[in-house]
C-alpha cells in the first residue's frame, strides 16, 4: 500500500472519529493560510484532541506526497539523462515538486528544519548542480577523503623525502671515500637563503623560481656524481669543458669489456637517472616550497633558528668529523667549478703558444740521434704500469719477483738495464695523453692540449728517428680499432691497428688480443723481416688494461699462431664482475696482468733480440685509485735495456738504478722531460744539458681537466 493512499485512510479515520462530515467537492481555488494552532473557546479536551490528531495527520499525508512527488522527479530526471546527451540553455523543465502541489491546490511551504521524517540529510561529498536541469548528483569521493590517515601519511612522506633529497643534493661530497653519514650532518647555508627567498616571494614567482633552483640543484648533483666517477677512475675530477668526450669512450669501453647489450642497457640507465635527477628534485624544491607557503609561521621560525645556529657554529669553528658543521660546501663547489672553467679557457690560449716553440724544432736530422745509429729500437708502453705495482704490498710480491727474475735472464744474455720513475700526465685512464707527453716533451694532460699538439709539427721522439732517415718507423697499436690520424704526426711510417694483426682468437674483456701475440705479429709482419735499415717501432701492450680480468697466459711462442688457440685460456679465465667489484681480487688480478705484459715483453726479447736491440719500455699511468689508492702518486717506471754498454754509458748521469726494479730513491722526472733528455744524451753532444732549458719541458699550467676522442680509449 502506497503512503499516500495510507495517508489518506489514516485522514479519514480520524475525520470519523471526530464526528466530521467527509464533504466532496472541487478544491478552493486557494490553498488555506496555515497559522499556529489556537485552541478555540468552548471546545471540549476530546474536540481539541480530534483537531490536533487531524492536524498531524494532515501533515504526514503532505509530507508522504512529497516523498512521493521527490521520487518521481529523481525517476524523470535519471530517464531524461539517458535520453539526452546535452541539456540545452533553452530546454525548460518543470519542478516535480510544484507540480504536486499545484495539482494538491496549494502551494508546498518550506519543511521544518530538524524533522528526521520530513527533511533529509545531504551528504557532504554530494554536489548540487544547479543550471536547465536541476538535481544533485554524488561526487567521486577521493582517496584522500576515503582513507585521510594513509593521506596524511603518503604527504608527510612525499615531504620528508623531498627534503632529505633537497639535503642530500646540497651536501653531496665530489669523492666516493667522502659520502659517509657524517658528510650530511650538517647545515647547509645554501638552504637556509633558499628558504629565506622563498618564503619573501609571491605565490606565482615563488613556484617559478623553486622549479628552477630544483632544476639547477639536480644539474650540480649530476656533476658531483660525475665528478665521483672521475675522482674513482681518472684521480681526478669532472672538467665541464673539456671531459663530456669521455662520456663517449665510456661508452665504448663498456662495449668492448661486456658487450653492447649490456653498455646499451648501462646507457639508459644513465639517461634515466640524468632526467629523473632534474625532474624530482625541481619536484622536490617546489614541494617544500608550498608546504613552507602553507605553514608560513612555522617554516620563518625554522629558517630563521637555523639560521642563526649556523651563524654562531661558523663562528666557533664547530666541526663534525673534521669538517664544518656551518656548511658552504655547495657554494664554494660552484665557484671552483667557475674557476676550472676559467683556468681551463685560457690555459688553451697559453699552450698554444708553448707547443709553438720546439727546442729540437730545427735541428737537421743528421745531427738526431747519432748515439743510436744501426739500432733496432723498441718503445713499449705497458698498460696501467704504475708504481703502485712495485709498492703496494699487496701487488708488489708478484710484480717485484717478476722484475728480478727478468733482470737476471737479461743479464744472462747479455742484455742490460737502468731504471727510474717518470710522473705522468694523466692517471687511471686516457693513456694517449701519457703516451703523447712522453713523446713529445709537452705536458699533455688534457684533451684540448692533445688537439692542438697533433694538430701541429712539434716532433716527437719517434718522428725524430723518421728525421734521420736512418730508420724505419712503425706503430703497433692493438688498442686502436679504427682509424688513427695521429699516426702520421707521430712520423710511423705505417700503423698496424688490431685490423691489421690477423688475430682470430677471443677478446680479453677490452683487449682485443694477449699482449705475446701482438709481440709475434710485430715479428712476423716487421721485425722478423729483412730491411735495409735498422726498425724503430712504437708498441702499445693492452693486457694489463682494467677490468683485469680474463688474463692470458704465456704459451710457447710456436703455439701462438693466428690467436684460435686463445679459446680455451679465454674461457677458463675469471669473469670481469666477479673481478672488478672486489678490492681484494681487483688488486690480485692487476698485479697478475702486469707480471704477464712484463714476461710477454721480455721473452720477446730474449727470444728475437740480438745485440742492436734498444728497448725502452714504461708505464702510461698509475691503475685507478681501486687498486693504486685514493693517495697514490703518478709515478710510473721507465726501462732502458741494450745489448750494447755503449748505449747505458750515455745515461749515466742520470742516476738510474741499475735493473728493471727502480728504488724507492731512483729520480723522479716530469714525463714531459723525457724527451729533450733523451735527445740530448743519443745526440752529437752527449750530456750538453740543453734539454732543462727547454721550453717545452718546462711547460706548463696543469689544470685538471680529461678526456679522449682518440680512437684508442
Amino acid at each position: 500500500m502506497s503512503r499516500q493512499s495510507s495517508s489518506r485512510q489514516r485522514s479519514e479515520t480520524d475525520k470519523g472519529t471526530t464526528g466530521e462530515g467527509l464533504t466532496e467537492g472541487p478544491p478552493p481555488e486557494d490553498p488555506p493560510e496555515r497559522t499556529p494552532d489556537v485552541p478555540a473557546q468552548g471546545r471540549d479536551d476530546a474536540g481539541e484532541r480530534g483537531t490536533a490528531s487531524a492536524r498531524t495527520a494532515d501533515a504526514a499525508a503532505d509530507a508522504d506526497a512529497v516523498a512521493d512527488a521527490d521520487a518521481v522527479a529523481d525517476a524523470d530526471t535519471a530517464a531524461e539523462a539517458q535520453d539526452t546527451d546535452t541539456v540545452h540553455d533553452t530546454d525548460t523543465v518543470q519542478d516535480p515538486v510544484a507540480d504536486t502541489d499545484a495539482s494538491a491546490g496549494y502551494d508546498k511551504p518550506p519543511e521544518p528544519p530538524g524533522d528526521a521524517e520530513e527533511a533529509e540529510e545531504v551528504d557532504p561529498e554530494e554536489t548540487t548542480v544547479t543550471g536547465p536541469l536541476v538535481g544533485t548528483a554524488p561526487a567521486r569521493k577521493g582517496w584522500r577523503v576515503k582513507y585521510p590517515v594513509a593521506a596524511r601519511t603518503v604527504a608527510w612522506t612525499v615531504t620528508g623525502l623531498s627534503l632529505a633529497l633537497v639535503f642530500i643534493a646540497l651536501l653531496l661530497p665530489t669523492k666516493l671515500a667522502l659520502v659517509e653519514p657524517s658528510a650530511f650532518m650538517r647545515i647547509p647555508v645554501e638552504g637556509i637563503f633558499g628558504a629565506t627567498l622563498l618564503l619573501m616571494l609571491p605565490t606565482m614567482a615563488r613556484r617559478v623560481v623553486a622549479v628552477l633552483a630544483g632544476a639547477a640543484l639536480g644539474a650540480l648533483t649530476i656533476l658531483n656524481l660525475l665528478d665521483i666517477g672521475f675522482n674513482e677512475f681518472l684521480g681526478r675530477g669532472f672538467n665541464v669543458v673539456l671531459d663530456w668526450i669521455l662520456l663517449d669512450d665510456a661508452e665504448s669501453y663498456l662495449k668492448d669489456s661486456v658487450g653492447g647489450t649490456a653498455a646499451t642497457i648501462a646507457v639508459i640507465g644513465v639517461v634515466v637517472l640524468a632526467v629523473a635527477l632534474l625532474v624530482l628534485m625541481a619536484l622536490a624544491v617546489l614541494r617544500v616550497s608550498n608546504v613552507m607557503a602553507r605553514n608560513t609561521a612555522v617554516a620563518t621560525r625554522t629558517t630563521l633558528v637555523l639560521g642563526t645556529v649556523w651563524v654562531m657554529c661558523a663562528a666557533l669553528g664547530v666541526q663534525v668529523a673534521g669538517v664544518p658543521f656551518a656548511s658552504r660546501s655547495t657554494t664554494a663547489l660552484v665557484q671552483d667549478r667557475a674557476e676550472r672553467v676559467r683556468k681551463t679557457l685560457r690555459d688553451e690560449r697559453e699552450f698554444a703558444k708553448v707547443a709553438a716553440v720546439d727546442t729540437y724544432g730545427d735541428t737537421p736530422g743528421d745531427q738526431l740521434l747519432t748515439g743510436l745509429r744501426g739500432k733496432d729500437m723498441i718503445f713499449t708502453f705497458i698498460e696501467s704500469y704504475g708504481r703502485s705495482a712495485i709498492e703496494d704490498p699487496a701487488i708488489a710480491p708478484g710484480v717485484d719477483k717478476t722484475l728480478k727474475n727478468a733482470t737476471k735472464r737479461l743479464g744472462k744474455a747479455g742484455f742490460a738495464a737502468k731504471s727510474g720513475w717518470l710522473t705522468s700526465a694523466t692517471y687511471g685512464g686516457s693513456s694517449w695523453l701519457g703516451h703523447s707527453t712522453f713523446l713529445t716533451g709537452l705536458w699533455i694532460d688534457n684533451q684540448n692540449r692533445y688537439r692542438t699538439v697533433t694538430a701541429g709539427d712539434h716532433m716527437s721522439i719517434t718522428r725524430a728517428f723518421q728525421r734521420t732517415g736512418a730508420w724505419r718507423t712503425v706503430g703497433i697499436m692493438p688498442g686502436v680499432q679504427k682509424a688513427w690520424p695521429e699516426g702520421k704526426f707521430y712520423g710511423l711510417d705505417h700503423v698496424y691497428d688490431s685490423r691489421e694483426l690477423g688475430y682470430k682468437g677471443p677478446r680479453f674483456s677490452w683487449s682485443t688480443m694477449p699482449d705475446q701475440y701482438a709481440l709475434k705479429a710485430f715479428e712476423r709482419l716487421e721485425h722478423g723481416k729483412k730491411h735495409d735499415k735498422p726498425l724503430m717501432s712504437q708498441i702499445i701492450l693492452t693486457s694489463s688494461h682494467q677490468p683485469w680480468a680474463p688474463i692470458p697466459k704465456t704459451i710457447p711462442w710456436s703455439q701462438v699462431g693466428n690467436g684460435s688457440v686463445y679459446k680455451a685460456i679465454q674461457k677458463a679465465g675469471k669473469k670481469p664482475a666477479d673481478v672488478f667489484t672486489d678490492s681484494t681480487k681487483v688488486k690480485t688480478e692487476y698485479g697478475r696482468s702486469i707480471q704477464y705484459s712484463v714476461n710477454s715483453l721480455i721473452d720477446y726479447v730474449l727470444k728475437y733480440g740480438n745485440k742492436n736491440t734498444v728497448l725502452v719500455f714504461l708505464g702510461d699511468h698509475q691503475p685507478l685509485a681501486r687498486v693504486s689508492g685514493d693517495n697514490a702518486s703518478r709515478d710510473v717506471p721507465v726501462a732502458i735495456v741494450a745489448h750494447d754498454k755503449a748505449v747505458l754509458d750515455r745515461i749515466s748521469h742520470w742516476n738510474w738504478d741499475d735493473g728493471l726494479m727502480p728504488g724507492a730513491k731512483a729520480p723522479v722526472w716530469k714525463m714531459s722531460s723525457f724527451r729533450d733528455r733523451f735527445l740530448d744524451a743519443y745526440g752529437p753532444n752527449p750530456g750538453g744539458g740543453t734539454a732543462p732549458a727547454s721550453p717545452s719541458a718546462k711547460s706548463s699550467a696543469k689544470p685538471s681537466t680529461s678526456p679522449s676522442a682518440s680512437a684508442e680509449r
